[in-house]
């Protein structure tokens, strides 16, 4: 018999370090600091430094005066006390999807959306049990809609490449125009976009009502360094109107509300939800949730596997093509689980570059959160922000977590799920599943399967590609300099 586990160890209580400065002044400093003069990296790290090394600490995060009326929040910045934020009976989730400011819902015709809701309003189970119903609904197209998509991208790389020997390849504008259609078809019973009225502008749309809905959470640092106060006011000072994005909007309202039968259907008839409120939903789910998160992050897992080198690109080749011919040429779910490297990429891109970098909630009664090697009492009310990128990069948890290691989750205690554990991406443990009465991500197991899909894509075509990285406020822009023809298959 097993010896029963452990209680977790007594740590010491301590207060939390850290201040937040004079009112106005202190959140106006650090929002400066945060988005211009040291990056959101340095600004955490930096102040684990200057308070003794804590990973708990009181700062102030973006926006700021005059878009947010309060910055202030507990940073919880490592693994151990991360997980709290998933704990709903001591978090509350109302309004805290962009942290500290909530878009007006102006922006979601006059409604907040399910990714708003706190998991205690009767509506948020109503509207979540709506969206995992009809993703199971579709189970069986995942696979062969999204290799649809995938073909006709790189088709467009392909032919980009024919038509010159010196072409660059930018991949963030074609795997954007891959994944609107994708999402665009899946919930409008298979409908080509560029056939509707939204035509080949959907995801043109979608970046300008998302951008003025994230502006006040992000810095686009346009300008030099030292002019940085002049973009910070025009961009973090007042929240942008609707009105400048009413047209975008009504256009994707009108084409989902016009060809999402089976999904708006099945909102009405099953779940009791009027017709427009799950219209509204479905815009925000199809074009925030789920363009926004792709969007970051296909980029990302390419950049990463790309300058992985020639040993991961013969690795994922020869498993890939051994595992596919081994299921008869096709892939298939039994096929993509079988494929253990390719897997492990894909949680290895979620670890050490999440497409959302942090989390938050607000504490709903007095409590102690834990890092690993000490404990701090949260009050009711206070705010608790998650910064992703740390957590997931915890050097307590991970060996080398700067790196980039495609095998890090292959056999050992990565196939065990002892490391999934701590992989936070989708608001919840990756080896946790989404329910309606929690806030993971309800998409979570379709994301990982999409993004390894996309791995066997490339690596059926080709053996190997080089690719140029530039920075951008969110995620990475990718040019693809070089691909190399499959030699074998």
């Amino acid at each position: 018999m097993s010896p029963p586990p452990s209680s977790p160890p007594e740590l010491p209580l301590k207060p939390i370090p850290g201040s937040y400065g004079l009112p106005f002044l202190g959140p106006m400093r650090d929002r400066l600091a945060y988005f211009y003069y040291q990056g959101s990296d340095e600004y955490f790290a930096s102040r684990i430094r200057s308070h003794n090394h804590s990973t708990v600490i009181r700062t102030n995060m973006p926006p700021g005066p005059f878009v947010a009326a309060d910055s202030r929040v507990v940073a919880l910045l490592d693994a151990a006390s991360f997980p709290v934020l998933f704990d709903n009976s001591k978090v509350e989730k109302m309004n805290v999807l962009d942290g500290t400011y909530a878009p007006s819902v102006d922006f979601t015709g006059g409604l907040r959306m399910l990714a708003f809701l706190d998991t205690r309003d009767p509506k948020h189970a109503l509207l979540k049990s709506l969206v995992m119903s009809f993703l199971a609904s579709k189970r069986d197209v995942f696979i062969p809609l999204f290799r649809g998509s995938l073909s006709r991208m790189f088709q467009a790389i392909d032919g980009q490449f024919a038509a010159t020997a010196t072409a660059r390849v930018n991949f963030n504008g074609l795997s954007e125009e891959m994944v609107f259609g994708f999402l665009f078809r899946l919930f409008c019973d298979g409908k080509d976009p560029s056939e509707t009225e939204i035509g080949t502008r959907g995801p043109v749309h979608v970046d300008k009502w998302n951008a003025l809905q994230v502006i006040p959470i992000t810095a686009p640092r346009l300008l030099p360094k030292c002019l940085s106060f002049i973009e910070d006011f025009f961009l973090h000072t007042f929240p942008f109107p609707f009105s400048l994005v009413k047209s975008d909007y009504s256009k994707l309202y009108a084409a989902f509300n016009k060809h999402a039968e089976t999904f708006l259907d099945r909102a009405e008839s099953n779940f009791g939800i009027p017709r427009a409120e799950a219209c509204h939903n479905l815009v925000f789910i199809a074009g925030f949730n789920a363009y926004g998160g792709f969007k970051p992050f296909f980029p990302s897992l390419i950049k990463w596997v790309a300058n992985a080198g020639h040993k991961l690109h013969r690795q994922l080749a020869g498993e890939i093509r051994v595992v596919v011919r081994g299921h008869g040429g096709k892939v298939t779910l039994g096929a993509l689980d079988a494929m253990t490297l390719t897997k492990s990429v894909v949680y290895e891109a979620l670890r050490i570059e999440p497409p959302i970098p942090f989390q938050y909630g607000r504490a709903r009664e007095d409590m102690v959160v834990r890092s690993h090697d000490a404990a701090y009492e949260v009050k009711k009310g206070e705010m608790l922000f998650g910064y992703q990128s740390f957590a997931t990069r915890d050097p307590t948890i991970f060996d080398r977590p700067e790196e980039f290691v495609g095998d890090r989750f292959v056999g050992g205690r990565g196939e065990k799920k002892l490391l999934l554990r701590d992989v936070y991406w989708s608001n919840g443990r990756e080896t946790d599943d989404p329910t309606a009465e929690n806030k993971q991500c309800p998409a979570k197991d379709l994301v990982v399967l999409m993004s390894r899909v996309l791995l066997v894509e490339l690596f059926l075509r080709y053996d190997g590609l080089t690719v140029e990285i530039e920075s951008l406020p969110l995620g990475s822009s990718v040019t693809i300099t070089s691909l190399n023809k499959a030699t074998s298959v």
